[in-house]
């Protein structure tokens, strides 16, 4: 056999892995959009013929949860079995708002798509067992975590916003409420200082809920959840 000859059967090493096509996924919608992400464009992007994914994948859905699974491990979730069940959203909607802040295109993508995977599962499991060990009831937690999130994905988006957002140059005589407003709000740190404001009021509002002590202008977002 000539050294310039390649051996039958099949090379040593993979050249795809399941875990390289989530990668290679995640980076294709973080770079062009979701409307760029198909399976034709992945494999153009790995190098590959389309079949070739299929030994490693079964569907298009499948690669989506595997980008789901790899936003989720980007999530440190070790300290949550020590805290408050205030505390555990508190750092869960941190965490998760920083993940899609870093890949701001999978926001549109995952929130249509239902969660089946085990490994993201397995951490709603902690934060609704978080809620129940405090009292809340089981046909409360849903609405809870549904509207987190809601916020925290809200939260993510507004980060890739302009830091002004309010352009009052055309006619600012006519809003001056408005104007000073804009004024007197600082120029930088408009979407951290936004989503610390509205998770402190969202909290205060579901331990008002629960029937906790807080201050009463707190108890005004008391209604997020179905009593």
């Amino acid at each position: 056999m000539s050294r310039h000859t390649r051996p039958a059967g099949r090379p040593r090493r993979a050249i795809l892995s399941a875990e390289a096509i989530y990668r290679a996924a995640l980076d294709l919608i973080d770079g062009e959009g979701i409307e760029a992400f198909s399976l034709v464009r992945l494999a153009k992007a790995l190098g590959v013929r389309m079949p070739s994914l299929y030994n490693h994948v079964d569907s298009r859905e499948q690669v989506v949860h595997g980008v789901r699974i790899l936003l989720a491990a980007e999530m440190d979730w070790s300290p949550l079995g020590r805290l408050t069940w205030d505390q555990v959203l508190a750092e869960w909607a941190r965490s998760y708002r920083a993940v899609f802040a870093e890949h701001p295109n999978t926001v549109k993508l995952l929130a249509t798509t239902p969660v089946r995977t085990s490994e993201v599962l397995d951490q709603y499991e902690l934060v609704v067992a978080s809620l129940e060990d405090a009292g809340w009831r089981s046909d409360q937690v849903i609405w809870i975590l549904t509207t987190l999130e809601a916020f925290i994905l809200g939260s993510a988006l507004d980060l890739a916003a302009p830091e002004e957002m309010i352009d009052l140059s055309a006619d600012a005589t006519r809003h001056p409420r408005l104007a000073a407003a804009v004024q007197a709000t600082p120029t930088s740190g408009r979407a951290d200082s936004a989503f610390e404001l509205g998770l402190v009021a969202l909290l205060a509002g579901l331990r008002a809920q629960l029937g906790g002590r807080t201050h009463d202008h707190e108890g005004e977002a008391g209604r997020a959840v179905p009593g």
